[in-house]
């Protein structure tokens, strides 16, 4: 697991970058915001392709763990993907419903994501 840190507007943006799923349950997230947020960073960038398939399944629950994490700590998150393969109303509702706040966002790339949180 590789990190890049972007600065946007005097803010600090960590970006991971992975080749494998760096999150398949809630302690992963809860570690990988726990290791930055002690760092310093409080925005986090994660690609969709590093966390499980099962996150995007709401039936089990797993999403609103982990999200709910990242706001109990007030720590930001962009997912990034193509989240278009998804066909699920309830996941597209998620999505629309996340996108309307800056807490945790799903965008379709990395630079969207610095707009959103470095502006």
């Amino acid at each position: 697991m590789d990190t890049i840190i972007h600065k946007k507007n005097d803010k600090e943006i960590i970006e991971i970058l992975a080749d494998h799923i760096i999150i398949n349950k809630a302690e992963d997230a809860l570690s990988i915001m726990g290791d930055f947020y002690f760092q310093g960073f409080d925005h986090l960038i994660i690609h969709q392709k590093d966390i499980t398939v099962d996150f995007f399944d709401l039936k089990n629950g797993l999403a609103g763990e982990i999200l709910q994490k990242f706001s109990t700590y007030r720590m930001k998150l962009a997912i990034v993907g193509d989240f278009s393969k998804f066909t699920s109303k309830s996941i597209l509702d998620f999505i629309y419903e996340s996108n309307k706040g800056k807490q945790i966002i799903f965008v379709d790339s990395v630079g969207a994501a610095l707009d959103i949180f470095g502006g």
